[in-house]
C-alpha cells in the first residue's frame, strides 16, 4: 500500500506586530493515480489517495452499473504496470465474509488494480465513452454526455421507508470530523461516512483527496461485506452535494444523503426524480431538506 500522507519543508510567514518567517515540516495528503482495470482491460484512472484500492474499485464499479451485488465481484490483483503480472508468491487477503484476492507484483507501484468478476457477470464496455479520465475535483467530467452519466439503478431508493430525527442529521458532521485522522494531520481531504439510521451506528468511514473516491470507497466497503443495498442508512459527506454523488448514492441504495455544504441544481434534480432525501448546509442546529422532507422527523 501506498503512502496517505508525505512531509516536505515549507515556508512559514506570520503577519503579526513582528513578521515571522520560519522553516518548518508540513504535512501533505499523498495524490497518486490508480488505474483500475477489469479483467485485464483498463477502464478508468482516477486521482487518489493511496488505501482502501479494492473497496476503491468496488464502489466505482457499483458507480457504474457494472455490478450490484457483493457476490459479483470476485478479486482483485495490484500489478506493477503495463506489461506486469501478479506475483505466484504473494499472499492472498481475505477482505470480508468472502475471498477477495489481492496480490502483489514484484517491482510494484500499487497504482493499477485489476478487478476479476464472479462467472456470468457481464464485462463494462470497452467502448471510449466508457473509458475516462477521472481527476479528484470532478469524478464525471470526461464522460461523453449527459445522458451517459444517468445510470440505471437496480434499487428503488423512492419506495424505502427509512426515516431520521432532524437532532439525528444534527450529529452527523461532528461524528464524520471526529474520525478524520488523516484531515487531522494534512487538513486537505474529504470524507465519507456511512450510518446505520435505526442505531445511529457509524459502519464506515473513509476519506481520500477526491469527495466522490471517499464515497467509492464507502460503498465498496458495502459490497465487499456484502450489504447492497444499503437501505435504512444515510450517507455524510463533508463537502458540497454534487450530482455525482447523488448518482453513486442511488446506485447503492443510500435512501439519504446530508452534506455540510450546498447541493448543485442538477443533485436537486436527480435527487428529486430519484426519491433520495438531500440534505445540505448541515452545520450546527439548522440543515436544508431539499427533497423528500418527510424522512426527516422534527
Amino acid at each position: 500500500m501506498g503512502r496517505i500522507t508525505t512531509r516536505t519543508r515549507v515556508t512559514r510567514i506570520v503577519l503579526a506586530d513582528e513578521t515571522e518567517v520560519r522553516q518548518r515540516a508540513d504535512v501533505l495528503a499523498v495524490e497518486e493515480p490508480l488505474e483500475i482495470r477489469v479483467a485485464g482491460t483498463a477502464l478508468s484512472v482516477t486521482m487518489r489517495t493511496p488505501g482502501h484500492d479494492v473497496e476503491l474499485a468496488a464502489g466505482f464499479l457499483v458507480s457504474e452499473g457494472v455490478i450490484g451485488a457483493g457476490e459479483e465481484f470476485r478479486s482483485a490483483i495490484h500489478c506493477g504496470g503495463p506489461g506486469s503480472g501478479p506475483s505466484s508468491s504473494a499472499p492472498l487477503l481475505t477482505i470480508g465474509p468472502a475471498p477477495v484476492g489481492v496480490l502483489a507484483a514484484e517491482a510494484n507501484t500499487y497504482n493499477v488494480l485489476d478487478v476479476a468478476l464472479a462467472a456470468g457477470v457481464t464485462l463494462p464496455s470497452t467502448d471510449i465513452a466508457r473509458n475516462f479520465y477521472t481527476t479528484s475535483s470532478c469524478g464525471v467530467c470526461g464522460t461523453a454526455s449527459i445522458d451517459a452519466i444517468e445510470k440505471i439503478s437496480r434499487y428503488e431508493v423512492s419506495s424505502d421507508e427509512t426515516s431520521i430525527a432532524a437532532t439525528a442529521v444534527r450529529g452527523l458532521p461532528d461524528a464524520l470530523r471526529a474520525g478524520q485522522a488523516a484531515f487531522d494531520k494534512t487538513g486537505g481531504l474529504h470524507a465519507a461516512a456511512l450510518f446505520d439510521v435505526t442505531t445511529g451506528e457509524m459502519l464506515v468511514l473513509r476519506e481520500d483527496v477526491g469527495r466522490h473516491n471517499a464515497v467509492d470507497k464507502v460503498i465498496g466497503w458495502a459490497v465487499l461485506h456484502d450489504r447492497l443495498p444499503l437501505r435504512g442508512t444515510v450517507l455524510q459527506v463533508s463537502g458540497r452535494a454534487s450530482f455525482e454523488l447523488v448518482q453513486k448514492a442511488v446506485m447503492a441504495g443510500i435512501p439519504i444523503l446530508s452534506a455540510v455544504s450546498a447541493p448543485s441544481s442538477l443533485a436537486v434534480e436527480l435527487a428529486a426524480s430519484s426519491g433520495l432525501t438531500l440534505l445540505g448546509f448541515v452545520r450546527g442546529a439548522s440543515m436544508n431538506v431539499y427533497t423528500r422532507p418527510e424522512r426527516v422527523m422534527v
